[in-house]
């Protein structure tokens, strides 16, 4: 139970990705970025300074970038530390009692502080839309399209993007802004994403359409 080291793996490059089912095209009068669950809870299991999540972290800082610049809103998300049992639900079962409220655990990793303007949302289960009032906040702002990046892909990153398609958001999967507890999982997230729901794309493509 609980959270699994992860070794060091490469990252997908623009002609690993898998061809998406949907047509969707990304543009930037219509899309928010999401930071997903960038905490250090959940970045400890990864070999610092390597491939992944040094890369991912950069390439991450690219987008929120990108997007501040093209007025593209921002979310985090973000858990709470010693959750309540009852209020963990069923993700006890599977990751026991999650973060606790050791003040090393809570924080969105330092080079992707958020900044002012960004929205930092409360994370409650897999998807960053349950219990959340994201779509509110991205109706109220005209966005239909979510550009996801963070950790991990083949979990919370792809619910999120069902999540998504089901409220009739497009969702986008920053492919090398993702990392996850192995090369396969992550491109399984891909893959799995592209046949039912969205489009992967990489950072930099993602940044010129913005």
């Amino acid at each position: 139970m609980g959270l699994p080291t992860i070794a060091p793996y490469d990252l997908p490059r623009a002609d690993d990705l898998p061809a998406a089912r949907a047509p969707f095209r990304l543009e930037r009068a219509r899309a928010a970025l999401l930071i997903h669950d960038m905490q250090n809870y959940f970045l400890r299991v990864f070999t610092p300074d390597v491939a992944p999540i040094a890369p991912v972290i950069a390439n991450i800082a690219r987008l929120a970038a990108a997007a501040r610049a093209a007025g593209v809103p921002v979310f985090y998300t973000a858990q709470e530390g010693g959750q309540d049992r009852r209020d963990r639900g069923l993700q006890a079962e599977l990751w026991g009692p999650g973060m606790s409220w050791a003040p090393e655990h809570q924080p969105i990793v330092g080079a992707l502080t958020p900044e002012t303007g960004d929205i930092v949302l409360v994370k409650h289960r897999y998807s960053a839309f349950q219990r959340s009032n994201l779509e509110t906040l991205m109706r109220a702002r005209g966005r239909d399209q979510l550009i996801v990046c963070g950790v991990y892909a083949h979990i919370g990153c792809t619910l999120t993007a069902a999540d998504a398609f089901m409220r009739d958001i497009e969702p986008f999967l920053a492919a090398d802004a993702l990392a996850d507890f192995s090369r396969a999982k992550h491109d399984l997230a891909l893959s799995y994403v592209a046949d039912v729901c969205g489009v992967p794309l990489t950072t930099t493509q993602i940044v010129e359409l913005l």
